[in-house]
């Protein structure tokens, strides 16, 4: 009797150290969120009955205005009321340079107020802040299964009922032949059978990868919505890419300026001067170019949208041009030697317009929307992984493709309206391709719903993250190939962990069951065996992006 109780005591220790180490391995997986929460602001300083007190954050609502000193973090997601300042965005974006901030602007709770005091009007609070639903999409991510769960959910299934059956006919084998009427002789090796079979590594074995693989993703701005979608994320090897916003930054800049018998300052006070009237997204670009430059902007007297040319304005009694050729030919101004170097400009996929100031050909202004700087990079890394990158627009064939050139694009789908790009993606699914789809835009939605993975850039629409299994928080095309690279490393680490386990089951049950193993011996090596799955899975948390 005392060695039952004996081997009752040590097998409940020792499964039970087990468990306390699995717990504090599986903590570990779970550092993504705490990391996460920690960021999180604990007070707010806001303007109550016109005085300032600090109330916890959780008492915040929409509407507050909200003070925030330098050095201190943004409490809640607002709307700049009052002062500019530069904010640390880094635990968003990435991007380590602080982005100034005025009145108007958007600002993301938990971001580092770096030197100005603002005033901000709380738009977002609690659970509906960005922060809070980076952190909600991982927590969903980490509690979700992947699809090669189910293989382990089937494996057990029928598992358990043959381990069963194993331990009774090990008991009546030692009861009655090989130790014949020893009733706790067979009883020990049953105990020990059921002990050492039981499937806990197996039921680990995908889980605890999911929590550390998805965790290890959210620290780097990866954030996969679920495990279906970590899994799935492994099989691309087709992605189409959008043009504005993700692979260029999706504002345009004024990037080229020639002149021609005036002085470049005042040919930028004028052309400026006459583009401020005009709501057109190129004039918005010149006329902040023009500012940047330190160069202060005079009125107009006369304005004149022309739809199709350009504009017409009058700048202190000067009659400014600006447009298309077929403008300056309509008011009779001869710039047709400048039209080799327009044509230049719009083969590098820029926007170039024509300048006539008095009558007379005064230069040529180019505007286009940039590059972001990694995009080559990210391009040639998919390349290196064997993954086939096309750009999809709805711009026209000479920029679209002139932009595919400068970051190594070979493939390009140029003049795509919005409601045809999901068409795209089916075609290429089609040809069997496993296409991801990445775009940050509302009219990308329905190709991001349709394709196998759509990803979203944190730098744009709701819409768009809404409608993707993945969303890219820092707004770098290089996420995508870390997506792919975090995925196949956690399938890759799942497999390892099932095929331990069933290793695991193969060699021990016949052991315990010839009678090498006593029931204590069996409870370490099953406890062992659940650690040893939980310590392999956190060897994702170590994995460099």
């Amino acid at each position: 009797v005392g060695l039952y109780f004996e081997t009752s005591a040590v097998l409940i220790t020792l499964i039970l150290l087990g468990k306390l180490f699995e717990s504090l391995a599986k903590g570990k997986s779970s550092e993504a969120i705490k990391k996460l929460m920690g960021l999180q602001a604990k007070t707010a300083t806001v303007i109550r009955n016109d005085q300032e007190m600090s109330i916890p954050l959780e008492e915040v609502v929409t509407g507050d205005i909200v003070v925030v000193k330098p050095g201190e973090k943004i409490p809640v997601d607002g709307i700049v009321i009052e002062g500019t300042s530069a904010i640390d965005e880094s635990m968003l974006t990435g991007e380590s340079i602080p982005v100034e901030k005025q009145i108007g602007d958007e600002v993301i709770g938990a971001t580092v107020n770096k030197n100005g005091s603002l005033k901000i009007e709380a738009t977002k609070v609690g659970k509906d802040t960005a922060l809070a639903q980076i952190i909600k999409v991982v927590e969903d991510a980490q509690g979700s299964k992947a699809p090669i769960q189910r293989v382990a959910d089937v494996i057990s299934g029928i598992f358990v009922p043959i381990v069963v059956g194993i331990a009774i006919v090990t008991f009546i084998v030692w009861f009655t032949i090989v130790d014949p009427g020893n009733f706790a002789s067979a009883l020990e090796k049953l105990i020990a059978v059921l002990v050492i079979a039981c499937p806990c590594a197996l039921g680990l074995a995908t889980p605890t990868s999911i929590m550390a693989g998805s965790g290890r993703a959210a620290e780097y701005g990866i954030l996969f919505k679920g495990g279906e979608h970590l899994e799935g994320t492994q099989k691309i090897n087709t992605v189409l890419v959008d043009k504005t916003g993700t692979v260029t930054k999706g504002k345009p800049e004024l990037t080229d300026v020639s002149v021609e018998n005036i002085d470049e300052e005042q040919f930028l006070y004028f052309v400026g001067s006459a583009e401020r009237n005009s709501e057109h997204p190129l004039a918005e670009a010149i006329v902040e170019g023009v500012k940047q430059k330190g160069i202060a902007l005079g009125n107009t007297t006369e304005f004149e949208a022309i739809p199709g040319y350009g504009i017409k304005a009058v700048v202190e009694n000067r009659e400014i041009l600006i447009g298309t050729r077929k403008l300056m030919e309509k008011y009779h101004v001869k710039a047709t030697h400048a039209y080799s170097f327009m044509e230049q400009l719009e083969n590098e996929g820029k926007t170039a317009m024509l300048v006539g100031i008095d009558g007379a050909y005064a230069g040529v202004v180019a505007v286009a929307d940039t590059i972001k700087e990694t995009s080559k990079e990210a391009v040639s890394k998919l390349k290196e992984m064997g993954i086939q990158v096309v750009m999809i627009t709805g711009d026209n064939e000479r920029t679209a493709h002139a932009i595919a050139k400068q970051v190594g694009i070979d493939h390009v789908r140029a003049g795509v309206l919005p409601e045809d790009k999901a068409n795209e993606v089916k075609k290429f699914q089609v040809e069997g391709k496993h296409v991801a789809m990445v775009g940050d835009g509302i009219n990308d939605a329905p190709a991001l719903a349709v394709a196998d993975i759509g990803m979203a850039m944190g730098t744009g629409t709701d819409v768009a993250m809404e409608a993707a299994d993945v969303t890219l928080m820092r707004g770098d095309l290089r996420s995508i190939a870390d997506a792919i690279f975090m995925s196949k490393k956690t399938m890759r680490n799942i497999k390892q962990n099932l095929f331990w386990a069933l290793i695991y089951n193969t060699l021990g049950i016949p052991i315990a069951a010839a009678g090498f193993l006593a029931p204590w011996l069996a409870g370490a090596a099953m406890a062992f065996s659940s650690v040893s799955v939980v310590l392999n899975a956190l060897r994702l948390q170590r994995v460099k992006l």
